[in-house]
């Protein structure tokens, strides 16, 4: 899909083969459609007349041939409420367009409804408009054997319009960006483990860094962690005869002394919970343990695509945690890179073991800043739910950054606490510290062990593990936070 702007447009003279305009609650008008209303001699006045549509949201409606109007369609969308306006109206907005001309034959739209955002608000909804388009016409089909017999939309081009001449095309141009990082975040999540391995993690960065100038990537191997003290590390990727890899990509597009922010994302091709072996139900969803690693991943591309002017380094902890006559048990004592030991009292609570030996590695990049992604607790769906993330972090300022961004994109998150009381519950008796903190406040114990291994700069962590995916009939990955991240890396490029 190719995604464009229009400014100084004309509701009724723009040529394409669908035009997309608001209509509010109690058939209120938006400007745009007053336009064709005038153009056509009143006849959308006349269509809302006979009371089969309304501008309550998710509704929509298709007219043909209007007289005085170029476009062919004219399709009526619902924005409710005017005084309840906000940017969530545009997003459930561009949904039901798209969905409502998705079967159609249309190639080409010319889309009004965020023309209705007030001016603080405009930038914002164009990009989100554009992501909530890009949403829903993603499918994932490459494991299908008729793969190549499925229906393709017709849709080529959706073009957003405004009357104004602001110009928003950059903010187009982010929307678009943002939409296929969060493609390839789900399509690499999505794939099953016994394709996207860690090595496929590899491969799969190594291809997009041969592709940008500016994007250098390289991968650590088991050896070269081995030689650098990574046995936290290498007690989950033991386990498996797929090999661990630590995969680095540093994009920079920013001042070649200006401090890097660092990405660092969980990445558990699979995750069987080890000798701690979890319950066979819904372990298929155990291939999204990767999502992390994934939405890196795919906020890295976004980047490249943005020429965002930051210096942005994604680290990718990629490792299979299986059983095998290999793998760790319960009890073993392992070292960290950063020298401090780890009982292992539960194997499923591997995530934090991956991950702390790449947060005490991004330190040598001296970063302004660092945010691990991981879908790391059940305990962070308990608290709160497949909606909102959980948000943990050692440094204020930069919680409140990540969650500003997170409202502004439509991705929240939800700062939880982590004070030293939480601490006393990883105590080990033979250890430095235990690997897990025992049932209570479990989202807050994990993040309180990474807390130990990031005391040198500032860091926030995110826990994605309600809201990677869906289960059920729309099973499948969300690309979120991909959209958080690119946020908060637009706001700080600014």
């Amino acid at each position: 899909m190719n995604y464009q702007f229009q400014a100084q447009a004309q509701a009724a003279q723009v040529q394409a083969d669908c035009v997309v305009v608001a209509v509010y609650k109690a058939n209120e008008l938006s400007q745009a459609a007053a336009q064709l209303d005038a153009a056509s001699s009143g006849m959308l006045t006349k269509h809302l007349d006979l009371g089969d549509f309304s501008g309550d949201k998710n509704r929509f409606s298709i007219l043909y041939e209007l007289p005085g109007v170029a476009a062919k369609r004219v399709l009526l969308v619902g924005l409710g409420e005017r005084d309840k306006l906000n940017l969530d109206s545009f997003i459930q907005a561009s949904h039901c367009a798209a969905n409502s001309l998705k079967n159609t034959k249309v190639k080409q739209v010319i889309s009004f409804l965020t023309d209705e955002a007030p001016q603080a608000l405009a930038e914002n909804a164009v990009r989100q408009s554009v992501i909530a388009v890009a949403d829903t016409f993603y499918s994932f089909n490459e494991f299908k054997s008729n793969k190549n017999e499925l229906p393709v939309p017709s849709l080529e081009q959706w073009t957003l319009a405004h009357r104004s001449e602001t110009n928003l095309e950059p903010a187009t141009r982010q929307g678009a960006a943002i939409a296929e990082g969060m493609k390839l975040c789900r399509d690499l999540a999505n794939s099953p483990g016994n394709t996207c391995t860690p090595t496929y993690l590899a491969k799969t960065a190594l291809t997009l860094g041969h592709s940008q100038a500016n994007l250098e990537v390289s991968v650590l191997e088991e050896e070269h962690m081995a030689e650098l003290g990574m046995g936290s590390f290498l007690s989950v990727s033991k386990g498996s005869e797929e090999p661990g890899k630590m995969i680095i990509l540093q994009y920079k597009g920013g001042a070649a002394d200006a401090a890097p922010v660092v990405l660092v994302g969980k990445g558990i091709t699979f995750d069987t919970g080890g000798i701690s072996l979890k319950p066979g139900a819904a372990m298929d969803e155990m291939k999204f343990d990767m999502t992390g690693a994934a939405s890196v991943l795919g906020t890295l591309s976004a980047c490249v695509a943005m020429q965002l002017p930051l210096n942005v380094i994604g680290v990718l902890a990629a490792a299979e945690n299986m059983p095998s006559g290999n793998a760790s048990k319960p009890g073993d004592i392992v070292t960290s890179m950063a020298g401090k030991t780890i009982e292992i009292l539960n194997t499923d609570a591997e995530g934090r073991l991956v991950l702390c030996d790449a947060l005490t590695y991004v330190e040598r990049y001296q970063p302004s800043a660092v945010i691990d992604i991981a879908t790391l607790t059940g305990a962070c769906i308990t608290a709160l739910g497949h909606h909102i993330s959980g948000l943990l972090s050692n440094n204020d300022a930069l919680a409140n950054e990540v969650l500003a961004a997170g409202k502004e994109a439509n991705d929240e998150a939800w700062r939880l606490p982590m004070g030293e009381k939480y601490q006393e519950q990883l105590k080990s008796n033979f250890a430095d510290m235990a690997n897990i903190g025992g049932p209570p406040a479990g989202t807050i114990t994990a993040a309180c062990f990474l807390a130990r291994f990031t005391e040198n700069y500032p860091w926030v962590h995110l826990d994605i593990a309600g809201t990677a995916w869906k289960s059920g009939a729309a099973k499948g990955s969300t690309g979120r936070p991909v959209p958080l991240l690119c946020q908060w890396l637009i706001n700080r490029a600014q």
